[in-house]
């Protein structure tokens, strides 16, 4: 728990109010007495089990349990995986809205009740039904400020990651109802276009594509651990320097490299390019186009004693510490390097290259994307080495480039 009076700060040292192994997703609910509780859930792989949500009496102050934790619901026998929940308060009834039967094949659920510790009533009051939208999973409700209801979770999309969606949400004897209920009968399926919540809303978009003009990185891009000086430096004249940094000699593949700037995959279809000027020192110094995963592809220009290739590397089951594979290699002259990745449906990459910037060279070699750990596939650049030297090789990566597939060239 951290907490604060405003918003911005200044916040509290973290506090621990709870204890244990596999305590997930709590929520809190100030009751109209003014005695306060916590609802939270169990992950099964390290509680040892799940499908189980409880209560929990917390002190006011919201900084410490009070008493053991009560059993509110079971749903092993019909709501498995249970979890997410959320706790509310309407019109005399306590609310839990919760996800159940996994998050890319499940349902939203609501438990009801008069009494904070149950019983609880039971109904599904979203599922996939006939739409597209599989889950749907982890959700809240929220309302706007003309007094309309919303409901807000995610889709899991395999290698394109968790999806956020907003679905409308209405109250029909004081059971909501999610979605479109078309056949009334109080459990609705997610809707894929709907009516703004406000009108004249503008169409926002997180960047993607950064022409590393700034002194710093756009907010997309992500190191795979905590930034350490000398990965990269943004320059001033327009271009992004990656230094060659060694991996440990033990690496079988790039799984547990921190050093990698990766983004999550933006649509999906869509093309990526970039250009990069390579200065590379050292026996395989690499620099290139990383798809980052459970499986992934690197494309990278990489010097050998005998000079220097462009070369495709893969590899399936990454975390399990596989050895990556080049699946593509042919030696290049230029310094300065084009290359591009074009993804379709499903997560299909196929990947070229160009020495001039007009003249690409196709890979026929398809690499499906893959999903991380809990996220999508990402993308982006790796720049790497096998050795410590003050004259570290370099790249200068001019831009990173995202477009809509049909604008791919």
């Amino acid at each position: 728990l951290i907490k604060s009076r405003n918003i911005k700060g200044p916040w509290s040292s973290p506090k621990l109010i709870a204890e244990g192994k596999g305590l997930i997703d709590p929520c809190p609910l100030w009751d109209d007495d003014g005695r306060a509780y916590l609802v939270h859930a169990y992950a099964g792989s390290r509680a040892g089990f799940k499908s189980i949500l409880v209560v929990k009496e917390m002190n006011v102050a919201g900084d410490s349990i009070l008493g053991k934790p009560v059993m509110i619901y079971d749903g092993h026998v019909l709501d498995p995986t249970i979890e997410g929940p959320k706790f509310h308060k309407r019109n005399g009834y306590y609310y839990l809205f919760a996800p159940a039967g996994g998050v890319s094949t499940g349902w939203q659920l609501v438990l009801r009740s008069k009494n904070i510790y149950g019983p609880y009533e039971r109904k599904v009051v979203m599922h996939q039904g006939n739409s597209t939208i599989n889950g749907p999973h982890q959700g809240a409700w929220v309302d706007s400020k003309d007094g309309k209801d919303w409901f807000i979770h995610f889709q899991d999309k395999d290698a394109y990651g968790r999806v956020v969606h907003l679905q409308p949400m209405i109250w029909k004897n004081d059971w909501p109802v999610i979605g479109i209920d078309d056949d009334g009968d109080g459990t609705g399926t997610p809707v894929n276009t709907f009516k703004k919540p406000v009108v004249n809303w503008a169409n926002i978009v997180p960047p993607t594509s950064d022409e590393f003009n700034q002194p710093t990185l756009s907010l997309q891009w992500q190191w795979q651990a905590n930034e350490q000086e000398g990965w990269a430096f943004a320059a001033s004249n327009g271009f992004l320097r990656m230094l060659c940094s060694k991996r440990t000699d033990t690496v079988s593949n790039w799984w547990n490299l921190p050093n990698i700037l990766l983004q999550k995959f933006p649509a999906e279809t869509f093309s990526a390019s970039t250009k990069i000027n390579t200065a590379l020192s050292k026996e395989n110094d690499q620099i290139g186009m990383m798809i980052f995963g459970l499986d992934n592809a690197y494309l990278s220009i990489i010097k050998k004693r005998e000079g220097e290739y462009i070369q495709l590397q893969t590899c399936t089951a990454a975390d399990k510490g596989t050895m990556a594979q080049i699946v593509f290699s042919q030696k290049i002259i230029s310094k300065e390097m084009f290359l591009k990745l074009h993804v379709t449906k499903g997560g299909i990459c196929n990947f070229s290259f160009s020495e001039d910037g007009k003249n690409y060279q196709n890979i026929a070699i398809p690499f499906t994307a893959k999903p991380g750990k809990w996220v999508g596939a990402k993308l982006g650049l790796l720049a790497t080495g096998t050795t410590i030297s003050n004259d570290v090789g370099y790249a200068d990566v001019d831009y990173f480039r995202i477009l809509p597939i049909e604008q791919y060239k």
